[in-house]
């Protein structure tokens, strides 16, 4: 007996990029794994179980466990083709370049759920997931340091950005123009304003709502005055960050560098949090707030990212590579 499509729904595949069983990739976290489509629905926004209007795709992932299979959106998935294998590469790469004791677990392989869950169950619950959470704020029930999992939602297109950025420094041999306007503690204090002059429209905001905001803000800048030279680097670009301290030993990295280096940052930041003695709930206040961020950088990426690299001398090349 057939499926009767649930209210909100519609099946018909016209409208659908993606049809029922057929190889995808698809981005959890920051990076892409090989999935396949289990089911593929239209949501017309009516059902309380499928709030966002559009097309949605059922997916498992290849070598993960069911418990993992989800409800996702058009943005998270691609087509299968070399184009989009280059880039899962690149993304990959991107993430052992930024630093080295990274490392990056296939929940399938660790995870100590009982895989008993019926596939209509397992869909279902990740229905209701949809609803309630993204996915970036789900219970790690793996992770033996905390119960809360760190995962901070990069938009698909700083992702990308990300990706450009790792090509042009590393295979292009370019250099993010510094110093550069809006510097990081530029852009943290315009977001800060904009945050403001925006919070009455958006959600009522409690009473220490500020405070908590300015002191993740000026962690913020810390952490990446700290990481810059550390882990948020190429090889290519060490050269660079010596001559800027040199030229401007008053500034902190926060007042020379920008948003190219402190989304790196981003990528970083859910190892950094998960060996802090921070509680539950303060990780999940954080997770939000540095959420707010990144949409804030994704609104206004047009005028906080630099549009060109700069060619590197002759001279520069010599003395990096020697480095």
């Amino acid at each position: 007996m057939a499926d009767k499509a649930a209210p909100g729904v519609d099946r018909s595949s016209t409208s659908l990029l993606f049809r029922a069983n057929e190889r995808i990739l698809c981005f959890h976290g920051p990076l892409l794994y090989e999935a396949k489509v289990v089911k593929a629905e239209m949501w017309d926004g009516t059902d309380p179980d499928a709030p966002e209007p559009g097309p949605h795709y059922f997916v498992h992932y290849k070598g993960w466990k069911q418990t993992w299979d989800e409800w996702v959106d058009e943005s998270r998935a691609l087509k299968f083709n070399e184009e989009n294998l280059a880039k899962q590469k690149a993304l990959r790469l991107a993430a052992l370049q930024a630093s080295k004791k990274r490392t990056i677990v296939v929940p399938a392989k660790h995870s100590a759920r009982v895989d008993s869950e019926s596939e209509s169950q397992v869909q279902q619950r990740s229905r209701k997931r949809v609803r309630e959470q993204s996915v970036e704020k789900t219970v790690d029930e793996h992770d033996v340091g905390r119960s809360i999992e760190v995962k901070i939602p990069i938009p698909n297109a700083l992702k990308a950005q990300l990706v450009d950025d790792w090509e042009r420094v590393t295979k292009d041999r370019l250099l993010v123009p510094v110093p550069r306007s809006p510097t990081v503690a530029q852009m943290l204090e315009q977001y800060q304003e904009h945050r403001r002059a925006s919070k009455d429209k958006r959600r009522p905001a409690r009473r220490d709502d500020d405070e908590i905001v300015d002191e993740i803000i000026d962690g913020l800048k810390v952490y990446f005055d700290k990481a810059l030279g550390n882990i948020l680097l190429y090889r290519f670009e060490r050269y660079q960050y010596k001559q800027m301290l040199e030229q401007f030993p008053e500034r902190n990295p926060a007042e020379i560098y920008g948003c190219e280096h402190l989304l790196r940052l981003f990528v970083q930041l859910p190892n950094l949090i998960t060996h802090t003695n921070m509680d539950d709930d303060a990780v999940l206040l954080l997770k939000d707030h540095l959420g707010d961020i990144l949409k804030y950088m994704h609104k206004f990426s047009k005028a906080l990212f630099a549009s060109e690299y700069e060619n590197a001398s002759p001279a520069y090349v010599a003395v990096a590579k020697a480095t």
